[in-house]
This record gives C-alpha cells, structure tokens and sequence, in this order.
C-alpha cells in the first residue's frame, strides 16, 4: 500500500490476489464460501495481507493455505481501489510466474478454470471487474485529432498507430462532421476498414446514428449520459463515456457502458493553467464503481504501470499515441 493509500484512510484493508494460468491458459477463479462477504460470487485467489507481510509473501501464503501449491510471484496487473458498504479495500493483483503442485479448494471452496474471453460471464465483486477487463481489453486507448484539411495524413497517421498496436481507438471529428459530414462519414468509413484489418476496437465520438450505421461502437458524451436512457449499442460493440464526476461515472455504469475515460488528471498542454484532478481524486471516483477507467489528461505511454497502480485500465491519450503531429 503507498504512503498516499495510507494517508486517505486508515482502514482500508489490503488484499492481494493472483492471476493463475494453466498449461492450456486458463485462469482460475474461487467461489467464495458461504458465510463470508459477497458469498457465491467468483474471485481470484488470495486474501488480506498481514501486518509486517509485503504483498508478495502474502499471496505466496494465500495460495499455499487456500490451493496447497507453491507459486512465484509475477509482475503487477493492477491495484484496484474499491469502496463498498462495509469496508473498503485495495485489490493487489499480480502475475502467477509459475506455480507447483495440485490445486485444490482447501477451503471447501469450489474452483473453475476459465478461458479469458469467458471470465465476464462469471459473477464476480466489484474490485475483480476491473480485473477481467485489464487481462482482456487494450490499456491504451487512441482518441483522434481533428482530421483538419489533410485526409490522407490523417489515414496515414492512423494506420501506422494501429500497425504499432493500437487496438482501441476513437474517431473524433467534431469540426468535420458538423461543417462537412459526407466527407466526415468516407472518413470514417475508411478509418474503420482500416481497424478491422487488425481487429481494432473502433468507437465513434458521440454519433449514435452513425456508429449503428457503420457496425461499430460509440463513444458518449459526458453530456450525452443524462440524454440516453439505454445502451446505446448492443453487444459485442464497445460502448464508452467520457466522465469527469463520480455522479456521471455511476451514470455511466448504469447505462451498461463497457468502460469509461476520467480526466483530466495531469495538466494538458491543450488546457494550460488547469491543474488536472490528480491522482487522490481519480482513485476517490475510482472506487465508487466497477467500471474499467481510463486515465485521461497528461498521460504518455510511460504512465501506465501508474495508472494501474491507482486502478485505471490504462490511458486515454491524443499527442501520447497520435504518430504524426502538426
């Protein structure tokens, strides 16, 4: 737990779980057992670190006590803060490297192996959602400048982001698709093409319409949230809100969104003079919801083992993941 963890709350319990792979890649969940808090729901192993223990000796004694195998502890997946009712907690999740031995429920705890495209299926706590989507879903999350009067830049820039890897991406036109929107539609048309090639996510900004048009998902509005009174797209298209409140980040759940983008949380050159919320702020929001969030707001690709360390998806970003600039 960081020194900044310590100084918001004093009772913030402290638990570290471990993602445990198969030889065929499956993860393993644990059902809670009854008596215990959220009873029935699916987990990934572990539990609360004791004092004097870091993380890492804790979870290799979970897992010892709770499965019986001995395991080496991997590197970070992510630290997700979480309030509910009763307590709140900081849900620690690393890496299984390698583990030996049989596992078993020493608990009397029921086990399942699950292939990753399956885990959202399983119900699960608030804290481990956050989980399912970072093990699954893109930690970078490309938001596309204006196109401006360059089509073919702006296509170019955009197929070199998605052949480095870029596998979310927004397409954002407002100027365009209010003052030329036959022009903004072929361009978009082409942008999609362009993701399909390497399985991208694409998302729209804000035009419902013409994401179902085109197949794809959208991206919503802070204003939009309070406008739509369902899902604006159905499953498997990707729906995201930009939310800069818990109020619009419940909103945001609410509405069934499969994750949200939160920020701004550094100072941005495009908003000079204005602070950002920081880092204390993004988690007091973080921990009123379940959603996977992106960090939004002065993040490089740099800023990504931090961003997880205070329970975001990953980052949101134009400049940091925009190839072509000027």
């Amino acid at each position: 737990m960081s020194d900044s963890d310590r100084s918001r709350s004093g009772n913030i319990v402290h638990v570290v779980a471990g993602v445990i792979r198969d030889a065929r890649g499956r993860i393993l969940l644990a059902r809670r057992t009854e008596g215990r808090d959220l009873a029935g729901l699916w987990e990934f192993p572990g539990g609360k670190v004791d004092p004097g223990e870091t993380p890492e000796q804790a979870l290799v004694r979970e897992l010892r006590e709770e499965l019986g195998i001995d395991a080496h502890v991997g590197e970070a997946v992510i630290a997700v803060p979480q309030q509910y009712p009763h307590k709140r907690l900081r849900l620690d999740v690393r890496h299984i490297a390698s583990w030996s031995g049989t596992v078993k429920g020493l608990d009397g705890q029921a086990l399942v192996w699950v292939p990753p495209h399956k885990l959202a299926s399983y119900a699960m706590p608030d804290a481990d959602r956050p989980v399912v989507a970072a093990l699954r879903d893109p930690e970078h999350y490309l938001i596309t400048p204006e196109p401006g009067d360059d089509d073919a830049r702006w296509l170019s820039s955009l197929r070199i982001a998605l052949d480095a890897g870029i596998r979310r991406v927004q397409l954002r036109g407002h100027a365009n698709a209010a003052s030329a929107p036959d022009r903004w539609r072929r361009l978009v048309e082409q942008a999609v093409r362009h993701a399909r090639d390497v399985d991208a996510d694409v998302l729209i900004n804000g035009d419902i319409a013409l994401a179902e048009a085109l197949g794809v998902g959208v991206h919503l509005r802070a204003e939009q949230l309070s406008a739509v009174s369902e899902r604006p797209r159905p499953r498997p298209q990707t729906v995201i809100a930009s939310c800069h409140s818990r109020i619009e980040l419940i909103a945001a759940q609410a509405l069934g969104c499969d994750a949200a983008v939160l920020g701004p949380v550094m100072p941005t050159p495009s908003h000079p003079g204005e602070p950002g919320i920081g880092w204390e702020a993004f988690v007091g929001m973080r921990e009123r919801v379940a959603l996977p969030i992106y960090a939004l707001g002065g993040m490089t690709r740099d800023h990504i083992g931090l961003a997880r360390s205070y329970g975001a998806q990953g980052i949101a970003a134009i400049r940091a993941l925009w190839p072509l600039q000027g």
